[in-house]
């Protein structure tokens, strides 16, 4: 079989295959919630994260999924600061803040540039306020917001894979230059970056998987990013789906994602997290699964390489559709 397939995988392709969106409220978050992270001064404090509701992406990346708690038109002006104020009121107190609005904080169609001081105004009481934006929408809107703001701004973005040919085939409109760029925008105004790094996207084995989110963890590193996510690829937005049927996709083993993360925090150049979201998915093994679990969530936190979880687990017993 060849690496990729002869279809053309473009928007008009990803969206036949999507299912239906979530019905949302226009004037509420569709989620909120409070977790622990270690912060840039090292130290492990609460983040409050609210999932806002607000226009799908117009960028519809090959593995994204994030287009199911998303509206189909632009929100009314003022209802992001609604929603802000709401989940503030619900959430118990934090240091820090991410607004994730499942595209581009500074796409002006997703949150409108007049809610950007109303917005700012809510978040007084932070330390620190992180949004995500694709690196082609960094701009001056970036250094304008943070003007705004009482507090240090940080933006973080999907550089995926350094692959040049997967990354291309991901429908991101972007290259390894356009990140590279866009970073240095950011640290010359003041502006803390994270990067997003995909473990296995499709078109490549577990092991040149394993081997490009490392390679990833480095290009992110010495562009200037002081922050890297490792997110195991998953199904389930349509398009992966239909990858892994015809066998150009598969899912990673939770084993992979320790090795990256393994090596990521190994290289002292700034901090590296797992994304544990819907980890289960990605063992094979309900003996270990819980202490390799632990272990990723502890090293999240601390840091630090812990000792390997032994298990008679046989690695090659992957979950049914791998390969």
């Amino acid at each position: 079989m060849p690496k990729f397939p002869s279809f053309k995988m473009d928007d008009r392709w990803i969206l036949t295959l999507r299912g239906d969106k979530n019905p949302l409220n226009p004037n509420r978050p569709y989620a909120y919630l409070v977790e622990k992270e270690r912060t840039a001064s090292g130290v492990v404090e609460d983040v409050a994260t609210i999932f806002l509701t607000n226009r799908e992406c117009p960028l519809r990346c090959l593995m994204c999924d994030l287009w199911k708690n998303t509206t189909d038109d632009s929100v009314p002006k003022g209802a992001i600061p609604t929603q802000i104020e709401w989940a503030l009121s619900q959430l118990p107190p934090a240091k820090h803040i991410k607004l994730y609005n499942s595209g581009n904080f500074f796409d002006s169609k997703a949150i409108p540039l007049s809610d950007y001081a109303a917005v700012a105004s809510l978040l007084a009481g932070f330390e620190t306020v992180i949004v995500e934006c694709h690196p082609k929408l960094i701009n001056n809107r970036c250094l304008e917001f943070r003007d705004m703001l009482q507090s240090g701004l940080e933006i973080a973005l999907g550089l995926e894979t350094v692959q040049p040919e997967v990354l291309q085939k991901l429908n991101k409109r972007m290259n390894l230059n356009d990140f590279a760029k866009s970073i240095q925008f950011l640290k010359k105004g003041g502006i803390s970056t994270r990067a997003f790094i995909l473990l296995r996207p499709p078109f490549l084995s577990e092991a040149e998987g394993e081997f490009w989110a490392i390679r990833s963890l480095d290009f992110a590193f010495e562009a200037g990013v002081e922050c890297c996510t490792v997110i195991p690829t998953r199904t389930g937005n349509g398009a992966l789906d239909h990858l892994q049927k015809e066998r150009y996709f598969s899912s990673p083993r939770i084993e992979s994602l320790e090795s990256v993360l393994d090596y990521g925090i190994g290289l002292n150049a700034g901090r590296v997290f797992a994304d544990l979201w819907d980890l289960e998915i990605f063992s094979s093994c309900e003996k270990c699964f819980q202490k390799r679990r632990n272990r990723l969530q502890k090293m999240n936190l601390e840091q630090k390489i812990l000792p390997l979880i032994e298990c008679n687990c046989h690695q090659n017993n992957t979950p049914q559709g791998r390969q």
